[in-house]
């Protein structure tokens, strides 16, 4: 019996674009056009800007484009310079089944490793729908997921980044198994990075798990060889991480049959996955009833034990970072219910200080419901219930956020988020090509000029 990463891999090496179902081709160009919208939101960050000196610092042979600049270096530095503006503002893709996953972080991987070896537009699609069959399919494969004993779904992903980039460099089946190995012995990433006061590795975790895939595969590429039994083997993922019950058979269920990557979430708003349920509850409740932020005595929310601990712990209360209050359930319902929505400027240092959303941070409560939790992840419900200077108390309860396959964003909601997130870093114009081209990505054939297009102006 092969192993498992044996396994994916032939799966990897064998896909052709053409047994790719129509439906599954135009969802990899939706969450393309969503994940280059989120890039261009972040490129004037702070910490971005950062990021930028950094990847200038390492140099590199320029065969891939980074997003903002324009500048070329190798692919794994565009790699991880690409995912992590992808995944900076916590605005991209959502997946949360057992474990929670983003698998539009590894786009800016397959984008570098296909530039770098002159891929056009189909194999690039081609290995966006890779990432995602693969990466959601992790999502199912631990009881619980390895989020809950303490471990950040990077941990997963660099077991899938390899078969992205492995597809791309054109790597044998032995050389691809190789790179999953490599990949796959060096990137365990603690939750800690997610977990209290949160910091720059809260997004950059997943990053460089996709950036790791990258550079397996050019390992592998030379010759370089890893544990072929890297899941199942001796001392092998399974074995080790043993405080959980795997589910190794959906690792390779139904591949190629069922195509994953349309059941994957867009975020309607640029904050953890659990709080988009609460702010959807918060932000109908106060439209419905009209409640301005000053007729508010207590909001009261009901959710899942994790968006009362993880989310809600002291730190959540006072955040003084994005990194923070992006992550505090706290704060996002106040900016909701103080502004009536939550976008990406809730989170500048303005809104940090703002005193409306500290005012309310002190009338929140947030309990767990071991009803909501019983649900969960099958349902990720919330309910929030407002009460009023007058004493009269109303509620809303959300199941399904906008921009969940139960409650979908439409084409024209994703071109009207890309614009918005794109607004003031490239023209309306150039904006117009990049949608017209991404809905035209298989027809691609050069990478660069592509690329060249997602230069801040």
């Amino acid at each position: 019996m092969s192993s498992i990463s044996h396994q994916m891999a032939q799966f990897a090496l064998n896909l052709k674009y053409e047994e790719i179902p129509a439906d599954v081709i135009k969802e990899a160009k939706r969450f393309l056009l969503d994940s280059i919208g989120c890039a261009l939101a972040a490129v004037r960050n702070e910490d971005m800007q950062a990021m930028y000196r950094f990847t200038e610092k390492l140099g590199g042979s320029p065969e891939a484009t980074l997003i903002g600049t324009g500048a070329k270096t190798n692919a794994p530095n565009a790699a991880l310079m690409n995912c992590l503006l992808t995944r900076a503002l916590d605005y991209n893709d959502i997946y949360w089944e057992q474990d929670p996953s983003h698998p539009s972080d590894l786009i800016g991987a397959a984008l570098a490793a296909a530039e770098a070896n002159g891929k056009d537009g189909r194999e690039a699609l081609l290995a966006i729908v890779l990432a995602y069959e693969f990466e959601m399919r992790w999502c199912h494969a631990a009881e619980p997921g390895v989020r809950e004993v303490g471990w950040h779904h990077a941990t997963l992903t660099q077991f899938v980044s390899p078969l992205v980039a492995g597809r791309m460099y054109d790597l044998d089946l032995d050389q691809i198994v190789a790179a999953v190995g490599i990949s796959g012995s060096s990137h365990f990433t603690l939750g800690g990075v997610v977990a209290g006061h949160l910091t720059n590795m809260k997004n950059t975790a997943d990053p460089l798990a996709a950036q790791a895939g990258v550079i397996a595969a050019m390992m592998a590429r030379e010759g370089y060889e890893g544990p072929v039994e890297v899941l199942e083997g001796k001392e092998g993922l399974f074995e080790v991480l043993n405080n959980v019950t795997w589910r190794p058979d959906w690792l390779l269920k139904d591949l190629g049959e069922d195509f994953m990557i349309t059941r994957c979430g867009y975020k309607a708003f640029p904050t953890e996955a659990l709080t988009h349920q609460p702010i959807s509850a918060a932000l109908q409740v106060c439209r419905e009833n009209k409640i301005a932020a000053e007729d508010v005595a207590q909001i009261l929310v009901e959710t899942t034990t994790r968006g009362a601990d993880i989310l809600s712990d002291p730190s959540k209360f006072t955040p003084k970072t994005k990194e923070t209050a992006d992550h505090s359930l706290p704060y996002v319902i106040a900016a909701a219910v103080a502004d009536g929505n939550v976008l990406p400027d809730s989170f500048s240092d303005e809104k940090l200080g703002d005193p409306r959303i500290w005012d309310l941070l002190s009338k929140i409560k947030v309990v767990a419901d071991p009803e909501i939790d019983a649900l969960f992840p099958r349902v990720k419900r919330a309910r929030v219930s407002v009460t009023t200077l007058d004493g009269s108390t109303y509620t809303a309860q959300v199941d399904h956020a906008k921009g969940s396959p139960e409650n979908p964003l439409s084409d024209e909601e994703i071109i009207a988020k890309f614009r918005a997130n794109a607004e003031g870093v490239i023209s309306p114009q150039r904006q117009n090509k990049i949608i017209r081209d991404t809905w035209a990505f298989d027809e691609i054939a050069d990478l660069g000029a592509y690329m060249r297009l997602l230069v801040a102006e």
